[in-house]
């Protein structure tokens, strides 16, 4: 329409420029003589004029520049169909062409809980789900995709270019909730989300490849419950936290009741011991006592029955 626009305006200008004159003479007196200047344009050469610059106004306004990363289809309105420009400078006349651009870089779709991110900014975009036991489940994921060049015409005739919030949404959406109702509630929160996403990724892949979307990549960014489970969840951490606690505490009084019985035993066989050495040996008392003194004390055993200390004496000289 604004081809058409500028063409109508180029020409009009030109007519009302050269044309209602035609072939007359211009002639001009001074000092009471006729001079003559010159002829206007012929006709002949003002539509040649006309000619080249419709030409170049018709091109001028049939440039147009793809942005790198981008692709555009074309629709000709006359022969009904269509054909794809890459990106760079294309010519597209005018009044008889549609154009479309789309963007064929990596794109991303991201659904998520947070405030600010995602596809839905200002509200709660997370995935809630029902888990196999039927319990609530948020999956906040980012899908990114592209659209394949090759693809481009159906990817318009069949989608157009909301193809987001018509195909890639709810795609996502439906397969979340599917592959996540297969799963336990726990092997989603732990132990099996990078098999639970792989799952995703694979069927998403099968679901929207056919439709002209490349699917590289998708992401499991959180896992949320609702405000019950999570107290249940967090209950039950603590829970656990404490009977670790009480099993290494059990276990480290096992392990000093076994050390004490081991010490008590070795005292009993010590004392047993002793007593079959006293049996035999009446001095062997004597011995054990002397034995225990401080390495200080200074002993003399006199007899049988006397044991002297001669620490004084030895101080006193």
């Amino acid at each position: 329409m604004i081809g058409l626009i500028l063409f109508v305006i180029i020409l009009i200008i030109f007519v009302a420029i050269f044309f209602p004159h035609g072939n007359k003479k211009v002639v001009v007196i001074e000092d009471g003589k006729r001079v003559r200047l010159g002829q206007k344009m012929s006709s002949k050469t003002g539509i040649i004029i006309a000619v080249v610059l419709i030409i170049a106004a018709f091109i001028a306004v049939s440039i147009r520049v793809v942005p790198v990363g981008h692709g555009m289809v074309k629709f000709n309105i006359i022969t009904k169909k269509f054909s794809t420009a890459k990106e760079g400078i294309t010519l597209v006349p005018p009044i008889i062409y549609q154009t479309y651009i789309y963007d064929l870089r990596r794109q991303e779709y991201t659904m998520t809980a947070r405030k600010g991110e995602g596809k839905k900014a200002n509200i709660d975009d997370s995935l809630w789900s029902p888990t196999k036991e039927g319990l609530q489940v948020g999956i906040d994921l980012t899908c990114w995709y592209r659209i394949n060049p090759d693809s481009l015409i159906r990817v318009h005739r069949k989608i157009g270019p909301d193809y987001d919030e018509k195909v890639i949404r709810p795609a996502i959406r439906g397969i979340v909730r599917l592959v996540i109702s297969e799963y336990p509630i726990m092997d989603v929160y732990s132990s099996k989300r990078k098999e639970i996403q792989q799952e995703i990724f694979k069927r998403v892949k099968q679901l929207l490849e056919p439709d002209g979307f490349t699917i590289e990549e998708i992401v499991l960014r959180d896992v949320h419950f609702t405000k019950d489970f999570a107290k249940a969840i967090e209950e039950k951490q603590i829970a656990q936290q404490e009977a670790e606690r009480m099993k290494y505490v059990l276990e480290k009084e096992q392990l000093e009741a076994q050390r004490k019985a081991i010490e008590a035993e070795g005292k009993a066989k010590a004392i047993q011991i002793v007593s079959q050495e006293l049996k035999r040996n009446p001095l062997y008392i004597k011995y054990l006592y002397v034995d225990k003194l401080t390495d200080k004390v200074k002993v003399i055993v006199s007899d049988q029955a006397t044991i002297m200390d001669l620490k004084g004496l030895l101080e006193g000289q």
